[in-house]
């Protein structure tokens, strides 16, 4: 294969599939390449066709979907028809991939290292004991801590950014020609997405593999792509170099996205002081689903959470007794109607401090206050009321969402589990909110595998809102939104908490997200929060070199000015 030769040449490439209601052109003549050690990034919205078109490469397409047309040729040999045992030979081997999901692609009852492992024993790469190493060392050029030790461990005693350097270990294992990744970095902080990433790059110029990333973070796109294909409605609509993409867009659709990514845009204005929208959702006092009327809850003297000293220690398994210090003495206070934003390293303490908030799981010690009341201790009853009053986000939309129900179904079961309003109250409860985070009505009778990523989140959202809570709590709540949905949804939260006194923990890995919507910030690190403030005191004035170092590495140092 000579230079000119591409790696990767996609021609006409047509998928569709097949629903109860008729054929979906998901990809519709989808034509580009990728060349030997150049790195293509393809970026669109969700529901764009951006990650199926990845997956027919592969033929890692599910059952209702087919290759309508078109050809996907890679070092010669079309894989769009070609046989299962040629298939089996490429994936893994010649091509790698790294899914968006990693709750649904590791296998929770396999230890970490075995899982990197099988790809070099399947492919006849390595021995038993000499995959198991290569294991090891896989997971620390993915950036893994302690990988040795986590080798040992199974996939739910890992945080969410750490399963997916599992994933980008498998990927790279074999040290494939080609690496498809569909929004590898979408759940790491920014640091780690950095080193992945430059380690990605490392790979590249090593071995002169390619690179094909399906990323809806258009500041990645621009610092890491040589080339960047715009996709939107199932058809590529711009294409060119990050400079030519990015600084002269043709297609209003680019300019869109680029008019919403925070990363690329030195003047982008924070959302939370954004203007009012026409949504409106039902008001207090006198709202059906509120714990509590306006009038019932006390004055802003109080915070409504406030926690001190609070201290979470897990044991470590085989250790013979030893404990792992996860939040050790973290204090803050949210008032009424205002944000706080914990960000930090994957591993950092923020989830689990989350978790203590919410009564999910109990401190080992400090307190947790709820309107000035401690509720530290609660239980039964009266901790089944309090979360009533305090709500959750989940990071993984894939995993947060009952696959049985349908949207109806899962943004009423909270009004279903508190006996709140008749049958078509609830109906109309479901109607309004899907309408709130911008779906269209027909999503209530399906079901969430008919469902994108970002159109999951937003259900989510929607369900959190449905009893009125007073507090939610989000755990990265837009990290699988691409950049245009991710600024409605932060916009929608800003107006919500403004117009109906909402206040929010939000909990995220991505500063330039954090600074949109966040009036207060805690910087957590080894389970401690180093350094706190307002937001415009921490990225204007960082006191603390690991703040610093955060803000860095933020992607996007190619800024836009529209």
């Amino acid at each position: 294969m000579n230079a000119q030769t591409p790696l990767l040449e996609i021609e006409g490439l047509s998928v569709a599939y097949r629903t109860s209601r008729g054929r979906v052109d998901a990809v519709r003549g989808v034509s580009l390449s990728v060349a030997p050690g150049e790195t293509v990034a393809i970026v669109g919205e969700s529901g764009s066709g951006k990650s199926t078109t990845v997956h027919a490469v592969i033929r890692l397409l599910p059952g209702a979907a087919e290759i309508a047309s078109g050809a996907i040729r890679f070092e010669g040999t079309d894989l769009a028809t070609a046989p299962s045992a040629a298939l089996r030979a490429v994936r893994g081997r010649r091509i790698g991939f790294v899914p968006q999901d990693p709750t649904v692609s590791l296998n929770p009852v396999q230890r970490i290292g075995t899982q990197v492992a099988e790809v070099l024993r399947v492919h006849g790469l390595a021995d038993r004991q000499d995959a198991a190493e290569r294991a090891v060392q896989a997971l620390e050029r993915a950036g893994l801590p302690d990988a040795a030790l986590r080798a040992r461990q199974y996939p739910h005693e890992l945080s969410g950014g750490m399963r997916q350097r599992v994933l980008i270990a498998i990927a790279i294992a074999a040290d494939p020609q080609l690496i498809i990744a569909d929004e590898p970095t979408s759940a790491l902080d920014v640091t780690v997405q950095r080193q992945i990433l430059d380690h990605l790059d490392e790979l590249k110029r090593e071995r002169g593999a390619s690179l094909l990333l399906i990323t809806h973070d258009l500041g990645i796109a621009a610092d890491r792509a040589d080339r960047i294909v715009v996709m939107s409605q199932g058809r590529i609509v711009e294409e060119g170099t990050p400079e030519r993409v990015l600084l002269a867009p043709e297609h209003p659709y680019t300019r869109q996205l680029i008019a919403a990514a925070p990363g690329l845009n030195a003047h982008h204005e924070p959302v939370l002081a954004a203007a009012s929208t026409q949504v409106v959702l039902r008001g207090r006092p006198g709202d059906p689903f509120a714990a509590r009327d306006a009038a019932e809850r006390p004055a802003a003297a109080h915070p409504v959470l406030e926690v001190d000293a609070l201290v979470k220690e897990f044991a470590v398994p085989g250790t013979g007794g030893a404990v792992q210090r996860a939040v050790d003495g973290v204090g803050f206070r949210i008032e009424r109607g205002r944000t706080l934003a914990l960000v930090g390293e994957s591993g950092s303490g923020k989830t689990t401090t989350a978790r203590l908030a919410l009564r999910l799981t109990d401190p080992t010690s400090g307190t947790v206050r709820l309107d000035g009341a401690d509720v530290t201790a609660l239980r039964g009853s009266e901790l089944r009321q309090l979360r009533r009053r305090i709500q959750l986000v989940q990071q993984n939309p894939y995993a947060a969402l009952n696959p049985r129900l349908t949207i109806e179904q899962i943004i009423s079961d909270p009004l279903i589990a508190y006996r709140l309003g008749d049958r078509a109250l609830r109906r109309a409860r479901a109607a309004e909110l899907v309408d709130v985070v911008a779906l269209p009505s027909s999503v209530l009778q399906r079901k969430p595998s008919e469902l994108s990523g970002g159109q999951r989140q937003r259900v989510a959202i929607a369900r959190a809102l449905a009893i009125s809570p007073e507090l939610v709590v989000l755990d990265e709540p837009v990290s699988a939104l691409d950049v245009s949905i991710q600024h409605q949804i932060l916009t929608l939260l800003s107006t919500i908490q403004r117009e109906f006194g909402l206040s929010y923990l939000f909990i995220s890995h991505d500063l330039a997200v954090v600074r949109q919507i966040a009036h207060a910030v805690g910087v957590m690190q080894r389970g401690r929060i180093v350094e706190s403030g307002t937001a415009q005191e921490i990225f204007d004035n960082p006191r603390t070199d690991y703040t610093s170092t955060l803000l860095d590495a933020i992607p996007g140092g190619l800024r836009i000015t529209l």
